[in-house]
C-alpha cells in the first residue's frame, strides 16, 4: 500500500475547496460568537421584565458556559470516534433548535435549560469546526485560516452588540428577537455544511484507505494512491502520558487564563457600562466600540500569525491584556471614556493573541487519533475559566468595585504570560505529520497505532 503525505491539500489548484470549508467552519464561529454574547446584551433588559434578582444574573449568564463544557468534552471525543462531518452537522442543529427555544421561553429556568443546551453545540463545535479546517488547510497559510475561526467568533459577539442597538425599539420583547436571530443564522449555514467531505486524514486513522484516496482525487481532480492504513483510536488517557502531557498542559492553561479574563470582562461589558453612562444608548454604543476593537485586534493577529508565528504573538499579546487591565485597575474610581478606552485595548489584545490561537495550537500539536479529543478537552478546561469569571465578578465587582475586582483578572493574564514563555511552541509551516513528529515522537505515535491495531 503506498503512502501519501496529504501533500496533495497543499496544491494551490483548491484554494476554491479551502476558502469553502473556510467559510462554513468560521460560520460555526460566527454563531458561536453571536449566540454567547447575545445574553449579555440581553440581560439588562430581562433583569427588568423578570424582575431577576443579581444573584441569579451570573448563572444565567454562565449556563450557556456550562453547557459548552459538557459538549466539549464529550462531544469532541465523538468526533474522533464516529467522524467530523457527522458531528459537523450535528452541532448546526443544536444551534437552530435550542436559538428558537430560548427567544421563546417563558420563565427563567425555560431560558437557563435552553442556553446550557444551546451551549452544548457551542461547545461541540469548537472542536469540530477547528478539527475539520486544521485537517484539510494548506500548512503554509493554515495559521491565517485556523484564526480566521477565531476573527470570526468575535465579529459574531459584535454583532450581538449590534443586534442589541437595532432591536432595542422593541422595548420588552427585544431580547427575543435577539436570540432569535442566532436560530435565522444557523438555518442558512446547515444546508451548506452537509456538502462538505469527510476528512481524509481521520479516514486514514480508521483504516478507510479507499475512501480517503476517493476524497483527495475528488478534490485534485487526478488519481490519488489509496494512503497508508493507520488505524487509531488512542484512549483518552494518552493525552496525559509522556510528552503530550506537556502539550496538554499548554493548551489547557493558555485557554483557562485567557477565558477567565475575557468572560469576566466581556460577559458583564454592557451591565458595567450601563452603571457609569448616563443614558442606555451611551453603554450600547461603548459596548459596541469594545465589540469592535476586538474584531480588529483578531484580524491583526490573522494577518501576522503566519509571518511572526504562534509563539511571539501569543506572547506579547498576552502581555498587553495584561498590561491595559493593570493601567485600569490603578485607577480608582474611571470615567465612561477611560473604562471604553481600556476594556477595548485590553480586548484588542486578547484577541489578536489567546482569543485566535486557542484555535490554532490544539489542533496543530495533537495527533490525528487525538485531535478532537484533545481540543475538546482543552475547551472544557477552558470554560471552566469562563465560568469562574462570569460567576465571580459580578459579586467582586459589588464587595471591592471594579478597579479591585480587575486584579483577579490581570493575575490571570500574568499566569498566561508565564505558561506561553514556558510551553508554547512554534509551528508555522510544518505540516499536522512533521509537528506530530517532532513534539509527540515517532515512538508515541507508533504506541498510539499499536494500541490501536486490535480495534481497527
Amino acid at each position: 500500500m503506498t503512502t501519501t503525505d496529504f501533500s496533495v491539500l497543499d496544491s494551490e489548484e483548491l484554494r476554491g475547496f479551502h476558502r469553502k470549508v473556510t467559510a462554513l467552519s468560521v460560520a460555526g464561529m460566527f454563531l458561536d460568537g453571536y449566540d454567547l454574547a447575545v445574553i449579555a446584551v440581553a440581560l439588562p433588559v430581562l433583569t427588568k421584565q423578570w424582575s431577576i434578582p443579581s444573584s441569579m444574573t451570573g448563572p444565567l449568564a454562565a449556563s450557556a458556559v456550562f453547557g459548552m463544557l459538557v459538549g466539549a468534552l464529550v462531544l469532541g471525543r465523538l468526533t474522533d470516534r464516529l467522524g467530523r462531518k457527522k458531528m459537523y452537522l450535528v452541532d448546526l442543529l443544536c444551534f437552530f433548535v435550542f436559538a428558537v427555544l430560548t427567544a421563546v421561553s417563558q420563565n427563567y429556568w425555560e431560558l437557563f435549560v435552553f442556553r446550557f443546551l444551546l451551549g452544548l453545540g457551542l461547545g461541540a463545535d469548537y472542536s469540530i469546526s477547528s478539527t475539520l479546517l486544521a485537517e484539510f488547510a494548506p500548512a503554509r497559510r493554515r495559521g491565517m485560516l485556523m484564526c480566521g475561526l477565531g476573527a470570526t467568533w468575535f465579529a459574531g459577539s459584535a454583532t450581538a452588540y449590534l443586534a442589541g442597538l437595532a432591536f432595542s425599539p422593541l422595548g420588552a420583547s427585544s431580547w427575543r428577537w435577539m436570540l432569535l436571530l442566532g436560530g435565522v443564522f444557523a438555518a442558512v449555514v446547515i444546508y451548506l455544511r452537509s456538502k462538505v467531505p469527510e476528512s481524509p486524514r481521520w479516514l486514514q486513522s480508521k483504516g478507510r484507505t479507499a475512501e480517503a484516496a476517493a476524497v483527495l482525487s475528488d478534490l485534485s481532480g487526478r488519481p490519488v494512491a489509496e494512503v497508508e492504513a493507520r488505524p487509531a483510536q488512542a484512549p483518552f488517557s494518552r493525552l496525559l502520558t509522556g510528552r503530550m502531557l506537556r502539550l496538554t498542559l499548554f493548551c489547557c492553561g493558555f485557554w483557562f487564563m485567557y477565558t477567565l479574563t475575557y468572560y469576566g470582562i466581556t460577559i458583564y461589558t454592557p451591565t458595567i457600562l450601563g452603571h457609569l453612562a448616563s443614558t442606555p444608548t451611551e453603554a450600547r454604543v461603548g459596548s459596541c466600540v469594545v465589540g469592535l476593537l476586538g474584531v480588529a485586534g483578531a484580524s491583526i493577529g490573522v494577518a501576522v500569525v503566519d509571518r511572526v508565528g504562534r509563539r511571539p504573538l501569543i506572547i506579547v499579546s498576552f502581555a498587553g491584556l495584561v498590561v491595559a487591565l493593570a493601567v485600569l485597575a490603578l485607577i480608582p474610581s474611571p470615567p465612561l471614556a477611560v473604562v471604553v478606552l481600556l476594556f477595548a485595548l485590553a480586548v484588542l489584545c486578547a484577541n489578536a493573541g489567546p482569543g485566535i490561537l486557542d484555535f490554532v495550537y490544539p489542533t496543530e500539536l495533537f495527533p490525528t487519533s487525538l485531535r478532537a479529543s484533545g481540543t475538546g478537552l482543552a475547551a472544557a478546561t477552558s470554560r471552566v475559566g469562563g465560568i469562574i469569571g462570569t460567576l465571580a465578578f459580578p459579586d467582586m465587582v459589588a464587595a471591592w468595585g471594579i478597579s479591585n475586582a480587575l486584579w483577579l483578572f490581570v493575575a490571570a493574564g500574568v499566569l498566561g504570560v508565564l505558561i506561553c514563555v514556558r510551553l508554547a511552541p512554534e509551528t508555522k509551516g510544518e505540516t499536522l505529520e512533521a509537528l506530530n513528529r517532532r513534539l509527540v515522537g515517532e515512538a508515541e505515535l507508533r504506541e498510539l497505532d499499536e494500541a490501536a491495531a486490535p480495534a481497527a
